[in-house]
């Protein structure tokens, strides 16, 4: 990168050698903007409060485009979507205390899912020495309650710290599980002048790995019935990750948050842990290779009922050296980035291919499990394989709705991260709408499909106008069936009179009249697909309501 790069084009900004220069002073505000444009970031999500103008003074001469959501949630989420999509951190700008908390529930649905997240906030002072003066946005311990949900929390008690913790936040999920990071900045530190300052962005580059790989080139030899594990953390190695499987003539299982990894191939099978024929799969192999899956029980136990999957031999590829040492015990673990092992593997490998049955594996793992779905449960899967035939390089994103729990199950995806939700890790309602806008933010040019419930929908339809503001060419499918559909269904099967799970759903064409975006109604998968079929007019959201009951 330039060293001599000029980080804004305001004249009163300064240059990186300026500003390297030991003498001289610059607003915290200002260093803030230059640090997160050296960082590459594009976007900035928040709210702008009393508590944080400091750090808007010198943003809108910034690259960085602001969006403002209606609600921090939609903030945090906005952020999530965006950052899985183009794989950088979602950064936000909250306020003390309301505007933090309000983001409290996006930030854990990031660390349950190991999504990359910078949150910048302020803080009040703790100039008086205590906490409890009735201050605005006051809270008992801020700073406390951050430390326990971030995976990374630094307070800027000092400024001359500034650029050092800010290339800490940014090089965190280069060599550690990804998540929420928090840099808290006391609110008289936000207005002082930063002086003995280096702005020069580090990148981390050094290795994070610690495998002997001859070891497992072994395995790899000797096994004849091998299957690979693919999770959230291979997203981003979907082409290694299928030349593997091609080399090995090995079945590729992937989980919720890594569907897509391997599109296309006649290897992939795209179906839980959950279902006995995907567990078969694994049981019956000689070797599985599992790169970045937590093994949690949202996939690999989601009835709650089944024993541990018994490995015959089981390598583990993971970031997170802890992670290691949970769930089932691995032959060989290995402490690495998942891409960079498999760059130092598939160099030793032979690059012939084998032929060991893997693709008939796959293909009848992916015939039986029809077996173990329900007809409405097909339905659903059988909506999500059309909307992809249509619109193969589409991105479909869910919330914890009936057809993500279905498409969870089993669904092929097209591209990677073509497919996530909310129904995984943290599982929170109302996570669709404004991830799919920062999906979209991410990848203008792939098809956008939110899926969500109407129970869902009214969490966060708010950001409709976010959604509108910002121009992202959204399809918002509302599946309507007047209530919490999912819950009311377990309630039954639980033997449990239905209580709270029936609210109204308000009049979703007079929403999509509010907000001047088209809107149709549908009931049928075919009447969807034409919809979506059609074009969408000048870069607005379409709201689309899915009748689900008479």
């Amino acid at each position: 990168m330039p060293q001599n790069k000029i980080l804004c084009s305001d004249p009163g900004l300064v240059s990186m050698n300026e500003v390297s220069n030991t003498q001289l002073k610059a607003p915290f505000g200002k260093v803030l903007i230059a640090c997160l444009e050296e960082q590459g970031v594009e976007y900035i999500f928040g709210i702008p409060g009393v508590h944080t103008v400091e750090l808007y003074r010198y943003l809108g001469n910034s690259t960085i485009r602001h969006i403002t959501p209606r609600h921090e949630q939609g903030a945090g989420f906005i952020a999530d979507g965006y950052a899985r999509v183009s794989g950088k951190p979602g950064v936000c700008f909250l306020i003390t205390g309301p505007g933090l908390t309000n983001a409290l529930t996006p930030m854990a649905q990031a660390r349950a899912d190991s999504i990359p997240m910078v949150v910048i906030s302020t803080v009040n002072p703790e100039s008086r020495g205590r906490n409890d003066f009735g201050r605005l946005h006051e809270l008992p311990d801020q700073t406390g309650l951050l430390r326990k949900l971030a995976v990374y929390h630094h307070r800027m008690d000092d400024p001359e710290h500034l650029i050092e913790v800010m290339n800490e936040a940014f090089n965190w999920h280069r060599s550690n599980r990804p998540g929420p990071v928090h840099i808290e900045i006391p609110l008289d530190v936000i207005s002082t002048q930063v002086r003995k300052v280096s702005l020069e962005a580090e990148t981390r580059t050094e290795s994070s790995s610690r495998f002997e790989i001859d070891g497992i080139v072994e395995a790899c030899q000797k096994a004849n019935n091998i299957s690979i594990l693919a999770g959230g953390g291979a997203t981003g190695s979907g082409d290694l990750i299928a030349n593997l499987s091609e080399c090995l003539d090995a079945p590729l299982i992937t989980t919720i948050n890594a569907r897509g990894v391997g599109k296309g191939s006649e290897l992939s099978v795209p179906v839980s842990p959950s279902l006995e024929c995907t567990r078969n799969l694994l049981e019956e192999s000689d070797l599985v290779i599992a790169l970045g899956t937590e093994f949690g029980p949202t996939d690999f136990n989601i009835y709650k009922s089944l024993p541990e999957i018994r490995f015959k031999f089981l390598i583990r590829v993971d970031i997170d050296e802890i992670q290691l040492t949970k769930g089932p015990k691995a032959d060989i673990a290995v402490c690495s980035d998942v891409e960079e092992f498999l760059k130092s593997l598939l160099k030793l490998l032979p690059t012939t291919t084998r032929n060991n049955g893997g693709r008939e594996r796959a293909r009848q793992t992916i015939e039986e499990v029809k077996s173990f779905l329900s007809p409405e449960e097909l339905n659903y899967i059988n909506i999500i394989h059309a909307i992809q035939k249509e619109l193969p390089d589409s991105i479909l994103v869910g919330d914890s709705n009936q057809i993500s729990y279905a498409g969870n199950l089993y669904c092929h995806i097209h591209r990677d991260t073509g497919w996530f939700n909310a129904a995984t890790g943290y599982g929170a309602l109302g996570y669709s709408v404004p991830a799919a806008i920062g999906a979209s933010l991410a990848d203008s040019s792939a098809p956008l499909v939110c899926l969500v419930g109407d129970g869902g929908f009214q969490f966060t339809l708010a950001e409709m106008g976010t959604a509108v503001d910002e121009k992202v060419p959204v399809n918002f499918v509302v599946f309507n069936n007047q209530g919490y559909g999912e819950i009311k269904n377990y309630m039954i099967n639980q033997g449990i009179e239905p209580i709270g799970v029936d609210p109204s759903p308000p009049d979703f064409e007079h929403i999509a009249r509010a907000y001047r975006i088209p809107f149709a109604r549908v009931r049928k998968p075919n009447q969807l697909i034409n919809i979506l079929r059609q074009p969408i007019q000048d870069n607005l959201p379409r709201l689309i309501e899915y009748v689900e009951v008479a």
